[in-house]
């Protein structure tokens, strides 16, 4: 790059949008400060007549400070209204249910809503009451209800 060489302030200005476009793409938040970086240092170049390798450094020193500042100080994500959402076995987890069928050596099945659940706990009757304990994939670990 010659002495002639010289950034506009559109230069950064395209460079910033094409930034934040890019973070449409790439979520992490990098790109988004850059971007803004890059429209700040044209809004700079648009008032005041900088070298080029000042704005360089400028736009790097921008982006570097926005991203940890970000970091530091970005709002807890919030929490989610439906951790089991996926989990359907977690969802069951501390319910109670009625045993239609026994379990017979530690093994049975529990009819929930409209599926069938593999479970394992201790032998108990027909009509017994059970509280789920635990999820483990397909499998529901139950106890008796006393």
């Amino acid at each position: 790059m010659g002495e002639d060489f010289t950034l506009l302030f559109w230069h950064w200005w395209v460079l910033g949008l094409a930034l934040i476009a890019l973070e449409i793409f790439v979520s992490g938040a990098v790109f988004l400060w850059m971007g803004i970086s890059a429209l700040i240092v044209g809004a700079l170049a648009l008032l005041v007549t900088l070298p080029w390798q000042a704005e360089v450094v400028i736009f790097g020193v921008l982006s570097i400070v926005s991203f940890f500042a970000y970091r530091r100080f970005k709002p807890a994500p919030a929490p989610d209204e439906r951790p089991t959402l996926n989990r359907r076995g977690q969802s069951y987890v501390g319910r109670q249910f009625t045993l239609a069928e026994p379990i017979v050596d530690g093994v049975g099945r529990l009819r929930v809503d409209d599926s069938q659940w593999r479970i394992v706990g201790g032998d108990a009757p027909a009509g017994s009451a059970v509280r789920v304990v635990q999820a483990d994939g397909s499998t529901l670990r139950v106890e008796r209800v006393p």
